[in-house]
């Protein structure tokens, strides 16, 4: 790291070693004593707004006027006037002329945060400072000039936007002179306990309380979580723990408490090598779930079928009706059909599905089939908590209790074996 580098994170206060946080520091310095536009990427909270106070520092202007404009709070209504002032007499509540940022910015930097929530109208405007330096205020037709310097920020997505027909294509690579992105938090995981303890710090001693100290659970924890709002929840989360919590030692379950992991992790993970499973539930699972449910639906399908067989006899059955139900009861060929099996009928072992004959006795063709029950003392399980249940019990007796060979043979992690064992009390 060079010195210069080391200076400015001194200088502003940003803690970190993140390679991509020091290449956007360092791009920050590169572009300072230019006049070209930077345009900021990044999520919300990770501190974009450092980029143009370091710029601005660095650059011959800093002894100018340096302006941030947030867009997005802005009404739209009043952008305009606010960026480029107008004239008394403009609209409605314009009792005097006003100067607008530009104007009162003029040789130095205006930063515009959250540039991607300008109007399309106010885009036209700003496109026109950037190509000539002109502009001209809301109410007036005398052209005005000033030298600005621009550095943009955003959090959207500028292409979709564009695409979307929300930003102007033009506008974008005007300001996008030079792109500066900055990482989020969860990828500066190496960080995350180092601004965690620059922030206990400066609360403590803002508060005038202890410093939170986190033990090496809670360490693991936090550089493990996602931080969907950044720096700036981690900020909130060290400030609110400092003045609420009286027990300056956080473990991982006090600090649980604040952030949960679950609620923001995502449904796909990276899994280890000889892993394939997630603990969400395995494919197998879900298969077993399929297949049980598909045997249910053809079990009661064929009852319905038996009965309508009884109850309405073949003469009553339409064509259609009848080679719907040859359709369901004629397996595929086999050498060795006989009397016992779904393969045989009474005048045709493999009929056609085209052939109605099969059941031109309800009865007898009834009796044929084996794999119809309808006698309600044999009813087959179908619950897929028994089956369940009952393969788990095999895999284990199976590996004589190695739970680690058990889940490998069910295709299902550890944990989830744990917990069916614990569910079904399996234990002993």
């Amino acid at each position: 790291m060079s010195i210069e580098l080391q200076n400015i994170k001194n200088r502003f206060g940003i803690i970190g070693n993140f390679p991509a946080l020091n290449r956007a520091l360092e791009k920050s310095i590169q572009v300072a004593p230019t006049d070209i536009s930077v345009l900021v990427i990044g999520e919300s909270g990770v501190g974009k707004e450092f980029i143009p106070k370091i710029i601005h520092s660095e650059s011959k202007r800093k002894h100018q006027p340096y302006i941030v404009v947030n867009c997005g709070a802005i009404p739209e209504g009043t952008i305009d006037s606010e960026l480029f002032g107008h004239e008394k007499g403009a609209f409605t509540g314009a009792t005097a002329t006003r100067k607008g940022y530009f104007e009162v910015a003029d040789g130095g930097t205006i930063f515009l945060d959250e540039v991607g929530e300008l109007p399309l109208q106010t885009q036209v405007r700003l496109l026109r400072v950037l190509e000539s330096g002109e502009f001209m205020k809301v109410g007036s037709s005398q052209v005005q000039k000033t030298n600005v310097r621009i550095v943009a920020a955003t959090n959207v997505n500028m292409m979709k936007a564009i695409q979307d027909g929300r930003f102007r294509e033009d506008l974008y690579y005007r300001l996008n002179t030079v792109q500066i992105d900055m990482p989020p938090l969860r990828e500066r995981k190496g960080d995350v306990h180092l601004l965690f303890r620059k922030f206990a710090i400066d609360f403590a001693e803002k508060y005038r309380m202890p410093e939170l100290e986190l033990d090496p659970g809670a360490v693991h924890y936090i550089e493990n979580y996602t931080f969907p709002g950044n720096v700036r929840q981690l900020r909130n989360l060290v400030e609110q723990m400092t003045v609420v919590e009286r027990n300056r030692h956080v473990t991982v379950d006090k600090l649980a408490e604040y952030i949960p992991m679950e609620t923001h992790l995502p449904m796909v993970v990276n899994q280890p090598n000889n892993s394939k499973q997630t603990d969400f539930g395995s494919e197998r699972e879900i298969m077993y779930k399929i297949l049980f449910d598909m045997r249910s639906d053809i079990n009661d399908l064929k009852s319905l079928t038996s009965e309508l067989i009884k109850n309405r006899g073949a003469a009553d059955l339409s064509n259609h009706e009848k080679n719907l139900i040859n359709r369901i009861y004629t397996p595929e060929p086999q050498q060795n059909a006989g009397p016992g099996s779904l393969m045989y009928f009474e005048e045709n072992h493999h009929p056609a599905v085209q052939n109605p004959t099969i059941i031109s006795n309800p009865e007898e063709s009834y009796e044929d089939f084996e794999d119809i029950e309808i006698e309600e003392n044999r009813p087959e399980s179908l619950s897929l908590q028994n089956n369940e249940k009952d393969l788990i019990i095999k895999a284990l007796e199976k590996h004589k209790g190695r739970r680690n060979k058990a889940a490998d043979e069910l295709g299902i992690s550890q944990r989830t074996l744990y917990r069916k064992i614990k569910q079904y009390n399996l234990e002993e």
